[in-house]
């Protein structure tokens, strides 16, 4: 049996043509770009949120903007139990939504409790649910992208590995 016989017989993916590792690339490019400037672009407002906003500030919506945001995490919980039931690939994608939701709510969920006896109920959650799930997530969506089969551009890096064309 040849080579390419047991590569299709595996269900290796078909080498992928020049023009579309070309457009891969200009993609990554593309992208790589604007999340640069936009990185950059966020330092400067960054500061001037830090010096221009009040340290106390009355809200209104309270509830909508909590229970909005669990109802968030909620659907991104349960997306990720039906893609993973599931076997789809999209796991990867509201796994990492979900990792960063429990971040972001282990964060308000403390930043806005200090100076309040609920602190300490808010980091006891924070360090001991939300952070470990999230921490927890994230491994297994790095081992899952691991495993993955990314095309190659015919190029090796040292190490032997297929040097990097994903289209992110």
């Amino acid at each position: 049996m040849s080579d390419t016989q047991v590569d299709e017989f595996r269900g290796a993916a078909p080498t992928p043509s020049p023009e579309l590792l070309d457009r891969i690339r200009r993609h990554r490019k593309h992208t790589l770009e604007v999340l640069t400037v936009s990185a950059v672009a966020l330092v400067p407002w960054t500061v001037l949120l830090a010096l221009s906003l009040p340290s106390g500030y009355k809200v209104h919506h309270w509830r909508v903007a909590w229970v909005g945001f669990d109802v968030m995490l909620l659907i991104a919980m349960a997306a990720t139990a039906i893609f993973g039931r599931l076997r789809h690939r999209a796991v990867i994608v509201s796994g990492l939504a979900t990792a960063v939701l429990l971040i972001g709510d282990a964060w308000f969920d403390v930043s806005l409790a200090f100076g309040t006896p609920e602190v300490w109920l808010s980091a006891a959650l924070a360090l001991f649910v939300e952070l470990p799930l999230a921490g927890y997530l994230i491994h297994r969506v790095m081992r899952m992208i691991s495993l993955a089969h990314w095309p190659s551009d015919g190029t090796r890096a040292d190490d032997g590995q297929a040097s990097g064309s994903s289209a992110c």
